[in-house]
């Protein structure tokens, strides 16, 4: 996430909330009231936002993660593919020893 898109979700963070302050006053509430549920759905949703990142921390599925997966993934294929025969051959026969074990 580039930082102009964490100032945007910023501003339209606080746009919600006083979108939704404005709301529940409008619906009737006063304004202490009013205040306090737009600030407890604001909460709630950081909170539920905030959650989403955790999880795909604690799973490893973050940018940075894919990233160096895709480039050791690489470097290895690269390291394949420059395998001569008989090293491959000798890979293979190490390979299938280890499979018999």
């Amino acid at each position: 996430m580039r930082r102009i898109d964490v100032f945007i979700i910023g501003i339209v963070v606080f746009a919600i909330g006083g979108a939704g302050y404005l709301g529940l006053q409008l619906a009737g509430l006063d304004d202490i009231n009013a205040g306090i549920w737009s600030q407890l759905i604001l909460v709630a949703i950081i909170l539920g936002w905030s959650s989403t990142y955790i999880f795909r921390v604690a799973n490893k599925n973050m940018t940075y993660d894919q990233q160096r997966k895709e480039y050791e993934d690489a470097v290895l294929q690269k390291r394949f593919d420059d395998l001569t025969p008989e090293e491959l051959a000798k890979l293979q026969a190490e390979i299938e020893q280890e499979r018999n074990k």
